[in-house]
């Protein structure tokens, strides 16, 4: 029996491939997957053939995923045929010293899973133990799918320390800064939105945003978004969901004395920027990067989601069947649309 995985081979170089179905081995699980969802890492991944820590090509594709037990494993008592999970894209070790301090997302063993585009996904033992968990009843497939990109939001807000009623601008109206919106408000926050795209403001606004800031590309905004502040001195947080270095430095620029900067969008492997150290240093500027979520977050998230904290499916622009996922992924570089849900049985 065969099944067809989507690999990534190079830069922006995709394969629809024919390989057999595995069956799962002691304490593995069989996911048939019932909903991928596209995201800007995707893309990012896509054009530059490969992510430094991910995935190395050639590779199945694709890790946003929600989809029902197939098969299960010797061993395995948690889940049985049928159960509804999503499955994290990464597994702690629980052993190291990053582990023991509850920052598992920085394991020293950190192991990542891919090959959501597919049609079935075969998981380890590891993450059936350690990141796989139920999907509520009554929460469509296409919804759950997002609870990574979600988790990974939770746990950006949870590094930013926010005090209730905080005001925080939001660079970058993608799925990433669209998801810290409707995060943000539904935590009690005041949110600016900051992007060059008319349409990704408006999706903001439904999701929360009560102010909207149409910013050029390639940076040097900072000035002009400051204006949108309670405080004219800026913002209490500013949040970098571009991974793109010129708004690193906007970001840096838009808070106030006392402010939190967290540089959640990741740049190019050897990116930098320049900070005026004088204000870092005399305004008591804290800079944070970043990266991904924890086993905890993909939990608080997928609950989120099953209590419709906020409207998740404004995200979900279209979908398609697998073989169209290099269409759906150029739709998103081209602007045309936020996330694409791939249906790989349709």
């Amino acid at each position: 029996m065969s099944q067809r995985v989507v690999y990534l081979l190079g830069p922006e170089m995709l394969e629809l491939r024919h390989v057999p179905v595995p069956e799962p081995g002691p304490g593995e699980i069989l996911v048939r997957i019932e909903a991928a969802t596209t995201c800007g890492t995707d893309v990012k991944v896509f054009r530059r053939g490969g992510h430094p820590r991910m995935l190395k090509v050639p590779t199945p594709f694709g890790h946003e995923l929600a989809g029902v037990v197939a098969a299960v494993g010797v061993g395995v008592s948690r889940w049985k045929v049928g159960d509804r999970v999503v499955v994290g894209n990464s597994a702690p070790c629980h052993d190291c010293d990053y582990c023991h301090r509850g920052r598992e997302n920085l394991c020293a063993d950190l192991q990542y899973l891919n090959g959501a585009f597919a049609e079935m996904l075969l998981v380890p033992r590891r993450f059936v133990d350690r990141n796989t968990h139920r999907i509520p009843d009554g929460l469509a497939s296409e919804i759950a799918s997002l609870t990574e990109p979600l988790a990974c939001v939770l746990h950006g807000l949870e590094a930013c320390d926010l005090i209730r009623s905080s005001d925080v601008v939001v660079y970058g109206g993608g799925p990433i800064g669209l998801l810290f919106v409707g995060a943000l408000r539904t935590a009690g926050h005041s949110v600016a939105l900051a992007d060059p795209n008319e349409g990704r403001l408006q999706v903001g606004r439904k999701l929360g945003a009560d102010r909207s800031v149409l910013i050029l590309r390639g940076g040097g905004q900072a000035r002009e978004v400051r204006r949108h502040a309670h405080d004219p001195a800026g913002f209490d947080c500013a949040i970098d969901a571009t991974g793109v270095s010129e708004v690193w430095s906007d970001a840096a620029d838009s808070v106030r004395p006392g402010g939190l900067v967290n540089l959640f969008g990741g740049c190019a492997p050897g990116t930098s920027i320049s900070l005026d150290t004088y204000r870092i240093h005399y305004s008591e500027i804290t800079l944070k990067g970043v990266y991904h979520h924890r086993p905890r977050t993909m939990a608080r998230a997928l609950e989120m989601l099953a209590a419709a904290a906020f409207d998740a499916r404004s995200l979900l622009t279209s979908e398609r069947p697998l073989e169209e996922l290099e269409l759906a992924l150029r739709s998103m570089i081209q602007k045309e649309a936020l996330k694409v849900v791939i249906r790989p049985w349709h």
